[in-house]
């Protein structure tokens, strides 16, 4: 069973779907249906973008010798020989 509602569109657009339909020779209401109907059978479209991987690493080791990641004092001491180095 069909339904009344309002809606409160500009005054031109309601203008333009007039001259439409009557060019048409269909009702507003033809003209609003299919319109809606078209809008809500649209499918979102799918995220097609390629995802973008992080560069990984390829370097191999461990820990510098002397380091020991439970010791701050060794991770400072190492730090602030790698600052004075970039320095001279």
């Amino acid at each position: 069973m069909p339904q009344r509602t309002t809606v409160r569109l500009p005054a031109t657009l309601i203008t333009q779907a007039k001259r439409k339909a009557a060019a048409e020779g269909r009702s507003l209401t033809a003209l609003i249906e299919d319109g809606l109907r078209q809008v809500v059978s649209e499918r979102a479209p799918a995220d097609t973008a390629k995802r973008i991987m992080p560069p990984v690493s390829t370097a191999t080791g461990g820990l510098m010798p002397g380091i020991d990641l439970n010791e701050t004092a060794a991770l400072q001491e190492a730090e602030d020989r790698d600052c004075a180095a970039r320095l001279r």
